[in-house]
């Protein structure tokens, strides 16, 4: 039966995938001596926000996942980030691969929210693995599983994410707006003629301003 262990040794930015993406550097160590054939494996990314302070502005971003900082102690959870997967090639004692972690630019979804609220530091990253492992076993190839227990923190330097967001959307925001509501805002900006969408909401945001 093989041991199985993982470390998360780096991550960096994809700027030519074909969406924001970054990669993780993972070491797979073997210890017990087993040849492994091959490696199904699976990762779950979690966020654990627990792990670091926020400042101010950090924290009046974060109102909408966590609520005031006052609530921290309660609402500081772990939070789903993506989820990811790739085969490990067959290796004896160690190897290092490459896990791909797409981002997504959905600032409805939370780990976006987290990760978009931080201004500098590190994202506090736990990957939980899982998988099939074929290895040599006493009367031929034999299967089993990646242990449940098999997990490895790593600090995500905060730049890493931007550099991976700023690759195709640089100095860029993603709003989801229901059909209707963006119906509305076609009808508007061409009665206005603005030349751009962020020239519309500049616009809106004027005009309200100027009421208030």
């Amino acid at each position: 039966m093989s041991s199985l262990s993982f470390a998360v040794l780096g991550a960096r930015a994809e700027p030519f995938a074909i969406a924001p993406q970054l990669t993780l550097r993972i070491l797979v160590e073997e210890t017990s001596g087993a040849d492994i054939y091959a490696i199904a494996l699976r990762a779950q990314v979690m966020i654990e926000p627990q792990k670091r302070r926020y400042d101010g502005a950090e924290a009046e971003r974060l109102v909408d996942l966590f609520g005031t900082q006052d609530r921290y102690g309660d609402t500081l959870r772990p939070l789903l980030w993506t989820h990811a997967s790739q085969m490990v090639l067959a290796f004896r004692g160690s190897t290092e691969i490459e896990l791909p972690i797409p981002c997504s630019y959905d600032t409805e979804v939370a780990g976006h929210k987290y990760a978009a609220a931080l201004e500098t530091g590190e994202i506090p990253v736990n990957v939980l693995f899982s998988g099939t492992v074929i290895e040599r076993g006493q009367t031929g190839v034999a299967s089993g599983f990646v242990p449940w227990s098999c997990e490895a923190a790593f600090a995500l330097p905060v730049a890493v994410w931007r550099e991976t967001m700023d690759a195709h959307f640089p100095n860029a925001a993603w709003l989801r707006v229901s059909r209707e509501t963006l119906a509305e805002l076609r009808r508007y900006r061409s009665a206005c003629q603005a030349p751009s969408w962020d020239a519309t909401l500049t616009t809106l945001i004027d005009a309200a301003a100027a009421k208030s």
